[in-house]
């Protein structure tokens, strides 16, 4: 870890006291991340920003493979929603949460969070439907409509996520903020 963020610094010719001021950590934080402490939250974040880099790319460590074999596996996992209830979270987490990998756990926390959003929307669509569905004069009830375009939608980010992760080794789309 020490030597990505110290990398990364010097190629932006930035000293130590320059990045914690443009992170907003104190100088004895960036010296210890430089030793070897692993920043999270908001450290992470900020030292990413300031750097320009995803927080993924920080905490890869110079001599660490990431196995996106199983970043792919983790992704296509969360496509369980269609046989189990849930299981686009909890199938996920399980993978995610036994990786030995930090960075392949970040990923895993980038998808889960989607998809935990997903399913509270989902949710809320699917108990609030009902209601509106005297206002819209359709045949076929509102929310199987709602259903169906929320799957299709959780299809295509999926997918999307797994072409980006096969050509640029990240995710093309994630919350800015994680949720875990």
């Amino acid at each position: 870890m020490k030597n990505k963020v110290r990398s990364f610094r010097l190629e932006r010719n930035m000293t130590q006291t320059e990045l914690a001021k443009k992170a907003r950590l104190s100088l004895r934080t960036i010296q210890r991340i430089e030793s070897g402490i692993i920043p999270k939250g908001f450290s992470l974040q900020s030292i990413a920003r300031v750097l320009d880099i995803s927080p993924e790319k920080l905490m890869q460590s110079a001599d660490e493979h990431v196995d996106f074999n199983r970043v792919k596996i983790i992704n296509l996992s969360a496509l369980s929603f269609f046989i189990l209830p849930f299981g686009n979270i909890i199938l996920p987490s399980i993978i995610t949460y036994r990786s030995k990998n930090e960075t392949v756990r970040m990923y895993g926390k980038d998808m889960i969070s989607i998809q935990i959003i997903w399913t509270l929307v989902t949710s809320i669509l699917m108990i609030i439907s009902p209601f509106f569905q005297s206002l819209i004069p359709i045949t076929p009830p509102l929310f199987i409509i709602i259903l169906v375009l929320l799957m299709c939608l959780n299809v295509f980010i999926i997918i999307k996520n797994g072409l980006s992760l096969t050509k640029n080794s990240t995710l093309d789309i994630k919350l800015k903020t994680n949720i875990l």
